[in-house]
């Protein structure tokens, strides 16, 4: 198959659609698709480079200064139908709702091209860091939010990653024309396994080795809530010795350091900033336990890498967090926000080898069902399906 798709946020950006979009045209290439990605230029201007097995044409963008180091195509029709008269794809498959999603769409359905549409943001994880439009931010999330489902109602396959996003916006067969199915992003569980901290990632990051560590890992932005874990974290320490690595980087970086600072916890708290994949792998084994105190995941490929790394989590009840993070099982679940609670919970699993152990095998359990080859695998048969039923309309 001839596999296009449709990325605004996209690699070297680092989030969870930038993430699953690379490791889907990765996959598809693998099993010898022929994949282009189309994503906004990282220097401006419109060129194309070779990723590895699969080629990513860039449009031109400029910079969207509210958000890492987010590029913006604000007009790329007419690029994205030289692209796509170009291509030929059998298949659409898109993965945002802004300016190149938008033109594949509408050029796409021109063309009579089946497109299949993959939804992973919700509306926080835009306003949250955007302060200055925070007195509005309730009336833009529902505006979004509806947004959200009428640009899915053009699609004619749709998907997210959990049937707890799917919902949370309040999809259905009777709201979209398109079937709707929860499709995991998945991870490749080839590269995430329980094992021996590596010596090297322990001298790099200068992280001890005596008492357990508490980890995150992910965007440092303001819909993340990382300071609730850090004030849950500082509570710990009254009870127990303990470490927090934080790996990532993002808007609310600066802020986040001066709040370790202020609690007197520099010693404390390793900041790894952003990392490469080679690390993220290596560092996910460093973790005692994994904390996502994020009340805006609609599944959380992070945490879902740290599960196949064997390691319990605490999560709170917001979100879709709860499909993965499944309360006494293999972690615990907490209400938003709820500082003592998330606390408690890190310090049980910290404090007791037995409980660890026992949620660590659950996590792993719950993690293999995850599988990117099964991801690969489903939108394969969605691809293949909507194509046949295409040619027959012809």
């Amino acid at each position: 198959m001839k596999i296009l798709i449709a990325s605004d946020l996209y690699w070297p950006t680092i989030n969870g659609v930038s993430t699953f979009s690379r490791n889907l045209a990765k996959g598809l290439a693998d099993r010898g698709h022929e994949v282009l990605v189309i994503a906004p230029s990282q220097t401006g201007k419109k060129y194309r480079e070779i990723d590895g097995n699969y080629t990513v044409a860039r449009t031109t963008s400029i910079s969207f200064p509210f958000y890492q180091n987010f590029k913006i195509s604000l007009s790329p029709y007419l690029e994205v139908k030289k692209i796509i008269n170009e291509f030929k794809p059998d298949i659409i498959h898109i993965q945002m709702i802004i300016m190149i999603s938008q033109a594949v769409s509408r050029y796409g359905h021109k063309l009579g091209i089946p497109i299949v549409s993959t939804n992973h943001a919700m509306p926080e994880n835009l306003m949250d860091n955007l302060k200055l439009l925070a007195p509005v931010s309730r009336p833009l999330n529902y505006a979004l939010t509806k947004y959200i489902v009428r640009f899915q109602s053009k699609a004619d396959y749709v998907t997210l990653p959990t049937q707890a996003a799917i919902d949370m916006f309040g999809l259905s067969i009777d709201k979209l024309d398109a079937p709707i199915e929860p499709v995991s992003n998945g991870i490749d569980l080839s590269r995430f396994s329980v094992g021996k901290i590596p010596q090297d990632i322990i001298e790099k990051y200068k992280m001890p080795t005596d008492v357990p560590i508490v980890t995150y890992l992910g965007r440092l932005d303001a819909e993340k809530h990382i300071w609730i874990l850090i004030r849950a974290f500082n509570k710990i320490l009254a009870k127990k010795k303990a470490h927090l690595l934080i790996v990532g980087s993002g808007t609310d970086d600066a802020n986040l350091k001066a709040l370790v600072k202020e609690l007197g916890l520099k010693d404390k708290v390793t900041f790894a900033g952003r990392v490469s994949d080679d690390d993220i792998v290596k560092l996910h084994k460093v973790g005692t336990v994994f904390c996502m105190p994020s009340p805006a995941e609609l599944q959380s490929i992070a945490m879902l890498e740290a599960m196949a790394s064997g390691q319990p989590v605490v999560a709170v009840d917001a979100g879709a967090l709860k499909e993965l993070c499944q309360n006494k099982r293999n972690g615990f679940l907490c209400e938003q926000d709820d500082i003592d609670a998330i606390a408690d919970d890190l310090l049980k699993i910290i404090s007791d080898p037995k409980l660890r152990e026992s949620m660590s095998k659950e996590s792993l359990r719950i993690a293999k069902t995850h599988d990117l080859q099964n991801t690969l695998t489903r939108f394969e048969e969605i691809y293949t399906s909507l194509i046949e039923s295409r040619k027959q309309m012809l």
